[in-house]
């Protein structure tokens, strides 16, 4: 027996000779007992055999039957065996509660089987002891957190904002209820050094803190905390010195469940500075604050680098290649999803914070992305990558499914390319590569990685990085005072490229100590350099700068560049210490090599393979039943009252079998007659002795239901009549009998049958909401061929997996082999061929995707017989993966597709009396004045053909009285459409003062100009222009108005400042003014100050119905474009919704309380909520603005209080430019409702009679005056392209200027749309010279697709401005279109310079 010591390690010698002792003693008394015990054993064993035996003589000599023997040994061998166990179990039990540790150890129970079953080896621990502790210093820990609050938090809530000096915690009080540690999983696989502890907490706390703000009198508190989740501990560095722990560190890495009781929140957030702020940011806040890459970090030992444990090196760095999608989900569906459109996919990707989203790509179910994004990877295991696809869309996007995948997956495998199942969705995959880098401190191989990554293609702005920089931030001595010789509030700004970090704010203070830490991805480290910005924390006061060149750690030692770095533009002793680290992501080439190995095809030979398949004879032999259950007629009551005094009815329902199916209608109300109209299908094999049972219940709440008499009949006398429509008596009642119609579909192979199907298809309609199937798909799956290994690198254990729509079927899953092969026959229901498809998904099992192929089932209506047979590739596997099945599609022709006349005459009239009667009763019991007719007058299957109903219908004089009292028009107030379009166009002001001046007024600054236009209650703003006293807007605003004359229309030009913005004048114009003139471009002198004016073009556009208007319009519509991306309208669409009619009942039965949306756009009205009616009446008018009346299109939805849908219509507005007078108004049919369901509207579309467009089209567009800029020289510049972008600066000439000083020149060169250093070059300064000569060439890294996308802006600048005239600097500038350029051929011009541009 083996031993576990669980004393401690340095027990003696002696001790341990006592117990081995004691061991043997043991082991030597153990053997007699053990002889003894067999000797009795043997002679119990003996004394049984002959007792069991003396049946079988006794049986012999009385000629009894053997029978009775077998049946009794049976009964004592079953007996035997549960006893067994049973002691097997108790013996079990007792030992390990003598020796739990023994036991569990000892070689006689090293099988789990033998184990009690509450007996486990988890990989998380249960650390009870450490509850234990916790329960009893719960307490003190509860003392000192409110020390911690009263002494420590409180008074620095109390110094954040003055709105709250007077909060006081008046009670805390953390309750008896400590903190759990549910378990602990402690790492083993993790780096030298530390301590990698999972510690799962559960924490249900019956905290109550009340605190109060006495200022405001108010009061509010915390009654009770829940917090789950799981913290990751880790301990390090370990030290040669108590306390052995440097340092311990804690966070979460996924985001815990907090729960927070609040009481009198409310009361809280109404205090100022609290005010914005709300239940949920709260808790996210608090959540959020333990989250990765958020981490609080203990120093437990002097003199460590907290910045460097608080946010050390990452584990890694995963490449995601987010490269294409495939069958996703149809989302664009148009009129309740009777058109089926596509999508518009794009991608969320996220990993802890960080969050990526892709292009999106319109309509397509197939997008390519072939996009690139870069993730740190702080903590693997456990950090998840999670991938959103979403449907594009104005209003709200659509959820197309989401896949998840851990990242310690990525570290093991170094690449993943595979495909990703969606979930949450019923179709659609996703295909990613990953790949993950390592962090090396090795120079070698940065020149490997830049030529490997300039061969990675991605559609994103954003190249591969080839490094990885994280800088720490330590702290700064000697910062220079702000003004007033005060202490500043340090913060730093670190930024490399176009990143920009924020450190944390240190208060008051001239020696800050920040401990930040930060990462930044490297493009090219001989290129690009560190900058770091010291300020005060209003962002306005400069404290010292600092650039550090990447390049420059290249030659340190590990990468490494820690030191100390004085500052400039600071104080003669002002320095700051950072820490620099540099380390290349190397993508290790042997994991790629490896990868490419095992997707290699494995050397089998296929010339051995069957082409077809060899199904069994059997194989698509089925046929299908289809049941239609029509009503019930004369039923037995069951709901009697007062002990059957007085006769009640019941609530039937009906319960059907056939074939191991079992199909359940639904139950009707307190009726004797009822009406279900339902339909069931079975497939089945034509065997005999198969039945159908009918059975009918009465459904009760309280008890069983009531049995109401039943119905068999043999499937063969079905298939034999192929279809009965007949009544039928029930059996074991009363009486009663049920109205059903059975047909028997046999399944034959001609296309040309289809269309019938799909016909009668359309034409039925039942309670259940079924749809009659149209085909049978039989799909027989033989076997695979070459299917991809493991990761691992062994053979796949292989299922596949058969999905139509909804229904799934799941062969075996086969032994590891690369050839499965599974002989297995399915089949499915097809509803219709022409839009369905069949996917046959094969994994590992079921977790583990190794390919997948699409059957489109229409392409089998051109194969011979419907029947594809032969081998198909698989995509998402290697190149010689394939599958072998055959797919058989079968046509269910029904007799009702042939004929309607083949239906029992005798039995129509039977039928439609009995529904006469039923709504000759609801009509009585109803207020309505119209009752639909029944659901079965609608179903073809049964009932009589349409053209024999009609007189049926239209004989109620109910319904066809309330039909001709329905106006055919709607009657709008005489105002209707009167309304019309005003459009402002601002374009830009001259000569505005100067509000932003420096140094007590002595240098004059500049105006940060906007404007506020008022229209009524309507505001509009502009943007703000920086720095600009002759500002350009060009923006567009229109507004939809009556023709009020005395309407004000006034403008507010303001200086955008930090605290309060400065007025810089105004004006206004009355309405009728502008819509006297209709068109008005004019300068307008602002009021209220001393100089300035506004250039605006004012447009009153009256509506006008004659449609060849509308060309001119869009034409206007492309050739306009403006800064606020306002694009003007070509139309007013008037609605007038005035009733509805026939609307559905809510399921409850009530009446609904119809309200109406209309949507066009991201435009969206709601009329008012009607009392409960069928027929509401709104009478409301809207209008909307349209920009393409060729595309736009109005949506009404109908919904009962805004919550249960009622029925919607979709209205193109296109149809309105065929209609006379572009005028619709008539009553139209709603989608989703019941067939008699309209609604009567008016609909007037109005083209935009527009001045500026007949303007624009001669030619005569608003010139903007602040860009006649004069000419102010010439530039002589060469572009070119050859693997870079090449710009080669001549020379100027014939420079002009205003400045009466001497110019010292120098050009300026920026890469648009970035201002960044690596878009930004400049010449050398050439001193006094009006015709300089440069001849200096520069290049940047760039593909020509990036190049001809960008615009090159030229400065030619006076160096030898002064501070005062700052504003002077500039000569000229000229701005070059790069893609009219053709920069391969290579040109050289002379390019005229124009003064400043906006």
């Amino acid at each position: 027996m083996s031993h576990v010591d669980s004393g401690p390690k340095n027990d003696s010698d002696s001790e341990k000779k006592t117990e081995q002792a004691q061991d043997s003693s043991s082991g030597e008394m153990d053997v007699p007992k053990t002889k003894l015990f067999d000797a009795k054993a043997i002679l119990w064993t003996f004394g049984k055999c002959l007792t069991a035996l003396l049946p079988v003589y006794l049986a012999g000599y009385y000629r009894m039957s053997t029978s009775l023997v077998v049946f009794g040994m049976m009964v004592y061998a079953g007996w035997k065996h549960t006893r067994e166990a049973k002691e097997a179990r108790l013996k079990s039990a007792i030992e390990l509660v003598n020796d739990e540790q023994e036991y569990i150890s000892s070689k006689s129970f090293r099988s789990r089987r033998d184990l009690p079953s509450w007996v486990n080896f988890p990989d998380v621990e249960k650390v009870e002891w450490l509850n234990k502790v916790i329960q009893q210093a719960w307490p003190f820990i509860g003392q000192y957190l409110e020390k911690l609050l009263t002494e420590t938090i409180a008074p620095s809530i109390r110094g954040s904002s003055t709105h709250l000096q007077t909060l006081c915690f008046t009670k805390v009080d953390f309750g008896g209820k400590p903190m759990k540690v549910v378990g602990v999983k402690a790492h083993t696989e993790n780096e030298k050094g530390q301590i990698l502890l999972d510690v799962y907490i559960s924490y249900v706390g019956d905290v109550e803190i009340n605190v109060e703000v006495k200022r405001y009198f108010c009061k509010a508190g915390v009654k009770g905390i829940q917090l789950h989740g799981m913290m990751r501990v880790i301990l390090e560095p370990l030290i040669g010195d108590v306390p052995i722990v440097g340092a311990v560190t804690m966070f979460f890495i996924q985001r815990p469940k907090l729960t927070i009781n609040w009481t009198g929140l409310t009361n809280l957030l109404d205090v100022p500075g609290l005010n914005v702020m709300s239940d949920t940011m709260i808790m996210d806040a608090i959540a959020s604050f333990l989250v990765l890459p958020n981490r609080l970090t203990v120093p437990l030992a002097a003199d460590l680098h907290v910045a460097q444990l608080r946010c050390p090196l990452p584990r890694g760095v995963v490449r995601i290649h987010l490269l294409e999608a495939d069958g996703l989900a149809s989302k664009d569906n148009y009129v309740k999803g009777v058109m089926v459109g596509m999508s518009d996919p794009y991608a969320l990707l996220r990993v802890g914070p960080q969050t990526f989203k892709s292009r999106h790509l319109d309509n397509t179910l197939n997008p390519k992305w072939d996009e690139m994004y870069e993730v740190i990877a702080h903590e693997v295991p456990g950090q998840e990558l999670e991938v959103e696809v979403f449907d594009k869309d104005p209003d709200h996007d659509d959820f197309l499914g989401r896949t998840k995948l851990d990242l310690g997956i990525v570290k093991k495998s170094k690449i993943v390319d595979e495909w990703f199942t969606l979930k949450d969705t019923p179709t659609g995959r996703v295909h990613l590569r990953l790949e993950w880098l390592t962090l090396e401190a090795d120079t070698e191989r940065l020149e490997e990685v830049l030529k490997r990554n300039e061969s990675v293609v991605s559609q994103t702005a954003k190249p591969p990085s080839a490094a990885i920089l994280a800088v720490y931030l330590d702290k700064a001595e000697a910062l220079p005072m702000k003004k007033g010789n005060k202490d500043p509030n340090p913060i730093v700004q670190i930024s490399v490229q176009d990143v920009t970090r924020d450190s944390r704010i240190c208060w008051n203070t001239v020696n800050p100590q920040w401990e930040d830490a930060f990462t930044f991805f490297i493009r090219d480290p001989s290129k690009q350099d560190i900058s770091v910005q010291v300020k005060d924390n209003d962002r306005v006061q400069d404290l010292g700068s600092l650039s550090i060149p990447v390049s420059r750690l290249l030659s340190c030692q590990d990468l490494n560049l820690d030191e100390w770095f004085n500052l400039e533009n600071s104080g003669p002793e002002s320095r700051i210490h950072i820490n620099t680290v540099l380390r290349v992501l190397w993508l290790d080439e042997a994991a790629v090599t490896s990868s490419l190995l095992s997707s290699d095809p494995l050397s089998k030979s296929s010339a051995s393979r069957p082409q077809k398949t060899t199904p069994h004879s059997s194989f698509a032999t089925e046929g299908m039943l289809r049941i239609h259950l029509v009503e019930g007629q004369n039923l037995v009551a069951k709901d009697n009252m007062m002990g059957g005094m007085v006769k009640g009815k019941s609530d039937p329902y009906v319960k059907i079998q056939i074939g191991g199916e079992t199909f359940k209608s639904q139950v009707i109300k307190e009726n004797l007659n009822p009406t279900w109209n339902e339909m069931y299908e079975v497939v089945l094999t034509q065997l005999p002795g198969q039945e159908l049972t009918l059975e009918v219940f009465d459904k009760d709440m309280d008890m069983k239901d009531d049995f109401m008499g039943r119905l068999k009949m043999n499937l063969s006398d079905i298939i034999s009549s192929q279809y009965i429509n007949e009544w039928f008596t029930l059996s074991d009642v009363k009486r009663g009998r049920v109205h059903l119609a059975l047909e028997w579909l046999p399944a034959v192979t001609q296309p040309e049958k289809l269309q019938q199907v799909l016909q009668y298809q359309s034409k039925s309609s039942y309670l259940n909401k079924t749809v009659p199937t149209a085909a049978l798909l039989f799909v027989y799956v033989e076997r695979a061929h070459e299917l991809p290994l493991k990761k691992s690198g062994k053979e796949p254990k292989v299922g596949a997996e058969l999905i139509l729509r909804r229904t799934s079927h799941r062969t075996t899953v086969c032994d590891r082999t690369s050839s499965p092969r599974w002989d297995e026959a399915f089949h499915f229901l097809v509803q219709d061929p022409l839009n369905e498809d069949l996917v046959v998904k094969l994994t590992h099992n079921w977790d583990f995707s190794l390919g997948s192929v699409v059957i489109l089932v229409k392409e089998l209506l051109s194969e011979p017989d419907l029947m594809l047979d032969q081998w198909l590739d698989l995509d998402g596997a290697s190149p010689q993966s394939q599958i072998l099945l055959r797919a058989q599609l079968k046509i269910l022709c029904s007799k009702e597709t042939e004929s309607s006349e083949d239906h029992e005459e005798p039995k129509r009239p039977e039928v439609c009396s009995i529904r006469r009667k039923q709504e000759e009763e609801l009509v009585q019991m109803s207020s309505f004045e119209e009752v639909p007719p029944s659901p079965v007058s609608r179903t073809s299957s049964v009932s009589v053909p349409e053209e024999e109903e009609v007189p049926e219908v239209t004989e109620d004089p109910e319904v066809s009285s309330s039909d001709d009292l329905r106006p055919l028009h709607t009657i709008p107030d005489p105002s209707f459409g009167a309304e019309g379009v005003l459009r402002l166009h601002l374009l830009e002001a001259e000569d505005l003062v100067a509000k932003d001046n420096m140094m007590g007024r002595m240098v004059k600054g500049k105006s940060d100009p906007y404007v506020k236009i008022h229209i009524g209650d309507t505001v509009f703003k502009s943007h703000v222009i920086k720095e600009n006293l002759n500002p350009t807007w060009n923006e567009m605003y229109e507004m939809v108005l009556s023709p009020d004359n005395n309407l004000d229309v006034k403008f507010e030009v303001y200086d955008k400042d930090f605290e309060s913005d400065d007025f810089l004048g105004r004006f206004k114009l009355k309405l009728g003014h502008i819509i006297s003139t209709q068109y008005d471009d004019e300068w307008f002198t602002l009021n209220d100050i001393k100089h300035g004016r506004v250039h605006l073009v004012l447009e009153w556009l009256p509506t006008s119905t004659q449609r060849d208007r509308l060309d001119q319009v869009m034409q206007m519509q492309s050739s306009q474009t403006y800064q606020n991306k306002s694009v003007p309208s070509a139309a007013l669409l008037f609605i007038y919704l005035e009733r509805a009619h026939d609307l559905p009942l809510k399921k409850s039965g009530k009446e609904p309380k119809a309200a109406a949306e209309l949507v066009l756009g991201a435009t969206s009205y709601k009329t008012k909520v009607c009392d409960r009616s069928t027929s509401p009446n709104w009478n409301e008018a809207f209008d909307f603005l349209v920009h393409d009346p060729k595309k736009d299109m109005l949506v009404i939805k109908i919904s009962s209080a805004w919550d249960q849908p009622m029925g919607s219509l979709v209205l193109p507005i296109r149809e309105l430019l065929s209609k006379p007078d572009l005028l619709m108004d008539q009553w139209l049919d709603l989608d989703g409702a019941s067939p008699k369901s309209q609604i009567l509207l008016g609909a007037q579309l109005k083209i935009l009679d527009s001045k500026m467009a007949a303007l624009i089209a001669m030619g005569s567009a608003p010139v903007l005056s602040n860009m006649q800029t004069a000419t102010t020289g010439q530039i002589k510049i060469s572009l070119s392209f050859q693997k870079k972008l090449t710009v080669i600066i001549h020379a100027c000439r014939g420079l002009v200027t205003s400045s009466k000083d001497s110019l010292d020149t120098y050009v300026s060169l920026i890469l648009l749309p970035d201002k960044s250093k690596a878009t930004k070059r400049k010449t050398s300064v050439k001193k006094k010279n009006l015709n300089p000569e440069f001849t200096e060439r520069f290049e940047f890294d760039m593909s020509v697709e990036d190049a001809q996308r960008r615009e090159l802006s030229v400065s030619v600048k006076n160096a030898s401005s002064s501070f005062m005239n700052r504003d002077k600097d500039l000569i000229g500038q000229v701005q070059i279109d790069l893609g009219h350029v053709d920069l391969i051929s290579g040109v050289t011009e002379w390019f005229d310079l124009k003064e400043e541009q906006n």
